[in-house]
This record gives C-alpha cells, structure tokens and sequence, in this order.
C-alpha cells in the first residue's frame, strides 16, 4: 500500500505562483516524469455544475492550466473534461466549461472533451459495481489524473479525488447510482470500484480555497492555503479529510476494509506534517456520525434514526420552482405545489435534490432533537 502524500502551501490562483507551487508539490512523487511524448493523458475536473470558479465548487482553471502546460511540455496530448449533473450534451458542456473559465484552457494545446459518447464495463474485480456505463471520452487514454477539489458532501460528507471519478458517470444516470446504491457504505464501494477501474495514474487536489458547510455546489468557500498530490487516491483523501475534521467519510471506511488505505492520517507519510494546513472550525454538512447511534431494540432504532437522520429541507424563499430537484430525486420523492414537497417515507437522502439545486434553495439538515444533542 502507497501511503505517501506530498503537500505543500499555495495560497493563491495566481498563474506564476500556481505553476511554482504545482512544480513543487509533484516534485516528490517523481514529478511528471512518467509522461513520454505521445502520451494521451486525460485529466478528469471536478466541474459538478455550471459554477463560476470563485464559488470553490469546482477544481479552479488556473491550476488545470498549469498541469496542461507541464504535460504538453513533456510531448503529451491532453484532454481535460467531466460529466456534470444532468444533461449529458455538448452545449451543456460548454456551459459548464464557460461558467467554469475552462475555455482558455485550450489555448495551452490541451483539448476540452465533447465528446458525450458512453462505453459499457464489465468490471469482475468489482465489489458492488460489476456492470456499468461511463463516459467514452476515457478510452483512447494511457492515463487518467484525478484533479478534484475538496469540498463537504452532504451524503458522503467529503468530495475529493475518489469521489471526483463518480463523473466518469453520465450526468443523467448518476440518480440511477444513488437508486441503486442508496446506503452511504454500498455507494462508497460503488466509488471505489469507479477508482479502481480507472486506476489513476496520479491524484491532485485543489485545496488553495475549499467549500464548508451545504457542499458539494451550495457551500461557502474557506480558504485552505494548500495542494496535496499523491499516486494513492485514497491516502491522498485520508490527509484531506484530516484537514477538514471529518472523520467518517465512508469511502475512507470501505478504501481501508478493502486494504487500500490506512486506518488514520498518522499512519500516512507525508512531505509536511498536516497539522499546520488543518482548518480549525470547518463547518461540515450535517455530520454522519449521529447516525451510528444504536440500541439492542430494533423499533427504538427506528424511532432513533428518525428523529436523528439529516434530511433534505427547502428554504422556500431561494426557491424558483424550476423542478430540477423532482426530475433529479432517483426515488420521486419530491413533487412541486408548486413548490418542491419532500415525501419523507420514501426519500432515501441521496441529497441529489441538494447537490443539483441551482439556486442553493435545498439544505441537509438535522431536525430539532438532533440539534440539541450536538450541542
């Protein structure tokens, strides 16, 4: 098992400084000297939504632009791209491209992916996803780089590398997966059987300014001052968890049962220690933990999980009614009258309706009882 992480501090988007910084943290782990020229190097973003860069929901321009000049440097050919949620199509690509500021990125030879093709995988190495469909943009690459951005999840609690590859996913059938997979743990080993069908060839993360609180696309960007890089996707998530406070994401749980990943962040070796990059205070989105409250009586179990789980909750007065949520929810478990009406037996809190939201009108929360409790 690989466990080691380079980090170093890179406070700001500033191209020079941004290359500089790049250059160092991947300076331990062998640079990019695995890249021969010809090489086709595809380099999945994190581009969740039609975001503006300033909002800290997706892996920031400055920094894809300074890996694609390092790589076409090096003689490869380079294709950056992502799957956001929703419509899987070239003009919706493009506008995520644009409200992203990924469109210079060309301007650096690299190419932005269009293509919305969709290749089928037998995987039998699979834990839980054996069969599934993925973007075909993939295919023709000899390598994949993992370049997300850190973030709160409201269902995972944490966003980063591993999570990043749940885009290899078209957009419309991601809600398929969260149907599917509707337990955090089976959805966190559906992610890391993602991972492992890809097989990164290096993992980046963009964690100069991340987002707390009602993450993945509706938090508040809080400055973390860092770049982490690492061949191990999962050490590399582990370390970035350390620096945000959560500790039961449950991809970390299933990448150690798996033996993929250390138990803790002491256990991983790194280029600095992590304490001075850790963010006192990182506000998280309705913490998991609660959740693992149990009793030796089934029906109190039941009654407990009620009162404690997080859940969904519209706040009416940012809502427009445009119906995303209820198209998005994999269970139809909203139906709009005309604003969105959450039906709480069946919802499975996915938190799609919250991820996709474009108006930030839907957060996870706990219920009064819960809340007291944390306090």
């Amino acid at each position: 098992m690989d466990t080691f992480v380079s980090i170093c501090a890179c406070r700001t988007y500033d191209y020079p400084a941004v290359r500089e910084r790049l250059l160092r943290v991947l300076e331990p782990l062998g640079g990019l000297d695995w890249v021969s020229p010809g090489m086709r190097v595809a380099v999945k973003v994190n581009l969740v939504a039609a975001r503006h860069p300033d909002a800290a929901a997706t892996t920031h321009p400055a920094l894809v632009r300074a890996l694609c000049e390092l790589l076409i440097e090096r003689g490869a050919e380079v294709v950056v791209g992502d799957s956001p949620g929703g419509l899987y199509t070239p003009a919706v690509l493009k506008s995520v491209y644009a409200a992203a500021g990924m469109l210079d990125i060309e301007k650096t030879g690299a190419k932005l992916n269009y293509n919305t093709a969709q290749s089928s995988a037998h995987f039998p190495d699979a834990l839980v996803a054996h069969r599934f469909e993925y973007t075909a943009w993939l295919d023709g690459a000899d390598a994949v780089i993992t370049f997300a951005k850190l973030k709160t999840h409201g269902f995972l609690g944490l966003t980063a590398c591993v999570k990043n590859l749940f885009g290899i996913i078209p957009g419309t059938k991601k809600p398929e997966y969260h149907y599917l997979y509707p337990e955090a743990s089976r959805f966190a080993d559906m992610l890391i059987d993602l991972c492992e069908f890809v097989r990164p060839k290096l993992a980046i993360l963009d964690a100069v300014v991340g987002m707390e609180g009602n993450g993945p696309t509706s938090g508040t960007p809080r400055p973390i001052g860092a770049l982490l890089a690492s061949r191990n996707p999962y050490a590399l998530d582990l370390a970035a968890a350390h620096l945000i406070g959560i500790g039961d994401a449950p991809q970390l749980e299933c990448a150690y049962r798996r033996g993929l990943a250390p138990k803790t962040a002491a256990e991983l070796t790194t280029t600095e220690p992590l304490e001075p990059y850790a963010v006192p205070g990182y506000k998280s989105s309705a913490p998991r933990r609660m959740e693992l409250i149990a009793t030796p009586s089934p029906a109190v179990n039941a009654v407990v999980r009620r009162l404690l789980n997080r859940k969904p909750v519209l706040l009416p007065e940012k809502c427009v009614s445009c119906g995303i949520c209820a198209r998005t929810c994999p269970v139809h478990a909203i139906t709009l009258s005309p604003k969105p009406v959450f039906d709480r037996k069946t919802c499975i809190r996915c938190f799609c309706c919250q991820e996709f939201c474009p108006k930030s009108a839907i957060e996870v929360r706990r219920g009064i009882v819960a809340r007291l409790l944390i306090r």
